[in-house]
């Protein structure tokens, strides 16, 4: 069986590339892409969004010259005859019109009828060479089904085409034993992510900075990050880059701060540490709360999106911050974002002072984090699933 994929960036190797057995897979060229230069140069000109990139670069054609059985994408549309499966993170189609929908207090999909794309992609959808949409949450397979409510016409063809099936996750450990560290020194926590603001990196400084000061608690905090302008969710400034960099400076005795290191040396650093953070504002899934875990790091999230589903306050800790039915925290003004940041802080000072009232909690979550990876994220049982899902294709 020969498979097709688009490209060799970090989430085709996550979820697609070379896991099953038997199966050879090959990259594929997409017409598409021929129109990705002009699509850049155009908007460049017009210093302004004229032809929004997302509608391209989501979106697949071959004229079937691609000589594979079958077609594994992420986030994409094939418009062509070849069978064609696709795992997603939101929801498809992933165009710019669609990638907002499911924010703010009350999302609405309904607009969306409006758009002849969306229509023409949901058709590739229903028709036969679509075999499989597979969602990696239940969140975002329920966002889906939402969205076919406004869509009578494809709902019939496309809902049962979708399916949930959560990423996989080596783990790193076999035990909270096996990190060899001990609970007698310092606590170490690590958040990892390019996008500080948004997955809550701020809050995390400054929280710990004051516990710090109050508390004088023996804790170390590696930070992983590029401090890159997200303007996302927590709609960052350049001010805001340089306050954060200011603050990591100013506390080097007990901050260690990486921009960058390769994922190997991540995964080394976080078999080294107690906690992982990620009190995150946006994130469709966070596979690093999945390797923060398989390490044997229990983690503080946020209760958004797919998060409810990978941790909970039984194998880590949960901050609740305001959602919306479909799961999205709700950011678009200053003061829900405001609000968000608070139960951030607040959430981390509850958490931090209850790891050091009973240090031994750690342990425990630790080996319950260590459990969840095995029963939900086994690579042998996803290998499993993706070849019958590729078998039932064909």
């Amino acid at each position: 069986m020969k498979v097709g994929y688009l490209a060799e960036n970090y989430l085709y190797k996550r979820n697609i590339i070379n896991i099953v057995k038997d199966v050879e897979y090959q990259k594929v060229n997409n017409l598409f892409a021929l129109t990705y230069p002009g699509v850049k140069y155009i908007n460049k000109i017009a210093k302004k969004t004229v032809i929004p990139f997302n509608d391209s670069i989501y979106q697949f054609t071959d004229l079937n010259l691609n000589k594979v059985d079958i077609l594994h994408f992420f986030n994409t549309i094939s418009y062509g005859k070849t069978p064609w499966i696709t795992t997603f993170e939101t929801i498809l189609p992933r165009l710019d019109c669609t990638l907002s929908c499911h924010q703010g207090a009350r999302p609405d999909f309904s607009v969306l009828t409006h758009y002849k794309a969306v229509k023409k992609a949901l058709a590739a959808m229903a028709s036969d060479s679509c075999k499989r949409l597979i969602a990696m949450s239940d969140c975002n397979a329920n966002m889906q089904r939402i969205l076919l409510k406004d869509f009578p016409q494809y709902q019939q063809a496309i809902e049962p085409k979708i399916t949930t099936l959560h990423p996989p996750q080596q783990l790193l450990v076999s035990s909270y034993a096996d990190k060899n560290i001990n609970l007698d020194g310092k606590i170490k926590f690590i958040l990892v992510g390019a996008s500080f603001f948004r997955k809550g990196g701020m809050e995390v400084v400054e929280t710990f900075s004051k516990l710090k000061r109050e508390y004088n608690y023996d804790l170390e905090l590696i930070l992983i990050s590029s401090l890159r302008l997200d303007d996302y969710a927590t709609k960052e400034t350049e001010a805001d880059i340089q306050k954060a960099k200011i603050l990591i400076q100013q506390n080097l005795d007990w901050i260690k701060y990486y921009e960058q290191l390769p994922n190997k040396e991540v995964l080394e650093l976080t078999k080294q540490c107690h906690v992982g953070l990620l009190p995150t504002y946006a994130d469709t899934y966070g596979f690093s709360v999945l390797e923060f875990q398989a390490a044997g790091c229990p983690v503080i999230t946020t209760n958004i999106r797919a998060l409810p589903e990978v941790n909970d306050n039984d194998r880590g800790w949960i901050i609740e911050v305001p959602t919306n039915y479909l799961g999205e925290a709700i950011y678009t003004t200053k003061e829900e974002r405001l609000e968000i940041s608070s139960a951030i802080k607040s959430g981390l000072e509850r958490v931090v002072h209850e790891i050091f009232a009973n240090r031994e909690v750690v342990i425990a979550k630790s080996n319950r984090s260590i459990q969840g990876i095995k029963n939900n994220h086994s690579l042998s049982h996803y290998a499993h699933k993706m070849k019958e899902i590729y078998l039932q294709a064909l």
